[in-house]
């Protein structure tokens, strides 16, 4: 329902938001959510990937509220905020993969941020065919 209403105000939008393929904007949307969880749980960990682990988080959060309020959004913005994104799960992956092997709830964070990495692609892919 979210994403219906949503598109019905992307349509109205011009500058090149309004051809966003909705189900891509849902699979990124859904991605730093998930992101978002993984990062908070494993910065309780307290190693020395927390601070990372707590960027990404807030990063993560504010890339999935951008998406749900695309009033003012432009692709030059959102491309920045996509890239954003991608170099910030990249670290947290990074400081995460040093304790995989120790730590499930690294594993899994670092999982959750390539996945998020991933996401984030297919959005600025998606947003480099249409515009």
């Amino acid at each position: 329902m979210m994403m219906g209403a949503m598109s019905q105000d992307m349509k109205s939008m011009s500058g090149g938001m309004e051809m966003m393929d909705m189900a891509v904007m849902q699979a990124c949307m859904d991605a730093c959510t998930a992101c978002e969880q993984a990062c908070t749980v494993c910065s309780m960990q307290l190693m020395d990937c927390a601070p990372a682990c707590m960027n990404c988080a807030d990063m993560c959060n504010t890339m999935m509220r951008s998406m749900m309020r695309m009033q003012g959004m432009t692709p030059a913005v959102m491309m920045a905020m996509l890239d954003a994104c991608i170099a910030m799960c990249q670290l947290c992956m990074d400081a995460c993969m040093e304790h995989a092997e120790h730590s499930e709830v690294c594993r899994m964070c670092a999982q959750s941020c390539k996945a998020c990495m991933d996401a984030c692609m297919d959005m600025k892919n998606m947003m480099m065919k249409t515009a």
